[in-house]
């Protein structure tokens, strides 16, 4: 088997918030990582909300994270396969990234299987019981209406609104829920638990809670991984071929 055999999971970079200053940091110490394993991954896989904002018009995109997607391309132009999911802060992907990149874009969760293990892999917002509210958001946001209306607001408006709501998100004000509600409450772990009595998987890999956990679930075979972020507590998830570790950065 090749030496590029192992398969990453990174989540949740909120890049550009709080500030520019601490994001550049932030991405700068991301860039670090994936020049760390470029000669063992085989895939990588970025699962939603690189950006804590993204909007794609027709011939304009938001300024900076030049670092990270020269990384991501040279990593697709040595032949490392990226995958990259929308999540609830940068759904407004379009096909910059896949046409300049050459990474594969995902709206929705993806099947999977890497040397006969089965995963279920997507960001997770919107997934489980409850949450009807951001539910129906989600929903508004991804119409293609609204997305219409806001691509008739300039740029610099546009942006520059965006840009504020992003600076009010949970991530830029650094206030992160770090507790564990238990295995009836946390929503993906019900929602892990319910798809399992339709069909195995071996492995859930997730991101959007922003607290990593490494969970067996209720068959006692398969594990709910969440990738958490990289704002305060980075961590990642690897597959070396016979099984899935969560890592702390």
């Amino acid at each position: 088997m090749s030496t590029k055999n192992k398969i990453y999971f990174l989540s949740d970079f909120h890049l550009g918030v709080p500030s520019k200053e601490e994001s550049l940091v932030r991405e700068k110490k991301i860039v670090s990582f994936l020049d760390s394993v470029k000669d063992s991954a085989a895939e990588i896989f970025f699962v939603g909300d690189i950006f804590d904002f993204w909007f794609e018009y027709k011939h304009v995109v938001p300024k900076g994270h030049v670092r990270l997607l020269g990384k991501m391309a040279e990593l697709t132009d040595s032949g490392i396969k990226l995958h990259i999911f929308t999540g609830n802060h940068d759904m407004w992907i379009f096909d910059y990234l896949p046409s300049e990149i050459g990474a594969t874009l995902y709206r929705t969760p993806i099947e999977k299987t890497f040397n006969g293990k089965t995963f279920l892999i997507g960001h997770g917002d919107g997934l489980g019981p409850g949450d009807k509210g951001y539910k129906f958001i989600k929903k508004v946001f991804a119409s293609k209406i609204c997305q219409w209306l806001f691509a008739r607001i300039h740029p610099n408006a546009g942006i520059s609104l965006a840009n504020f709501w992003s600076g009010k998100s949970r991530m830029a004000n650094k206030i992160k829920d770090q507790i564990y509600l238990g295995d009836d409450k946390e929503f993906l772990s019900v929602y892990c638990n319910e798809t399992l009595q339709k069909k195995h998987y071996d492995y859930f890999v997730f991101g959007h809670r922003h607290l990593p956990l490494d969970i067996t679930l209720s068959n006692k075979k398969s594990r709910y991984i969440n990738l958490g972020e990289w704002v305060v507590n980075p961590h990642y998830a690897v597959f070396d071929g016979e099984e899935v570790k969560l890592v702390k950065l």
